[in-house]
């Protein structure tokens, strides 16, 4: 697995080196096992576990672990019980956001569903571009979808 990016305060770095927590060995701990380490929230261990767990799935990297829990999710059995499919969930992203996003999103969100359905697939977010195209060539995207563009936000 790789090395999490992780938004650790300093009290947390330090806490880490304290306890002899390696970011790369993160995703194996508990929420109370961190919690007590590291001195902080059950919240806040919650948001650092799944953020390093999200990032352990090929390909997917800090920022889109961060829009999955923005949606609400802390684990993969979240987004399987959600029920909701990739499309569904750039969906979503996009009216939270205020904004639509570059296509790839969409492509790492499938990924995730995928991962979720399927925990240790070798599979990427590139690997769902096709998919992706097929779906949106046929069903297009909602007529509410935001006019303003991820990068112009």
């Amino acid at each position: 697995m790789s090395t999490p990016k992780l938004p650790l305060t300093d009290a947390e770095r330090k806490a880490m080196r304290a306890s002899k927590i390696k970011l790369a060995d993160l995703a194996g701990y508990n929420v109370d096992q961190l919690g007590v380490s590291l001195q902080i929230s059950t919240e806040r261990a919650k948001l650092l576990l799944a953020l390093a767990r999200f990032q352990s799935i090929p390909s997917l990297g800090p920022k889109l672990a961060w829009h999955l829990t923005e949606l609400g999710f802390y684990s993969l059995e979240d987004i399987k019980a959600g029920g909701e499919t990739g499309a569904q969930l750039v969906e979503r992203l996009e009216k939270l956001q205020g904004v639509w996003m570059d296509p790839c999103v969409e492509d790492v969100m499938r990924l995730a569903v995928h991962h979720a359905h399927h925990p240790g697939s070798g599979k990427q977010w590139w690997d769902f571009t096709a998919e992706r195209k097929s779906y949106r060539e046929k069903h297009g995207y909602p007529a509410d979808r935001p006019a303003k563009a991820w990068h112009e936000a």
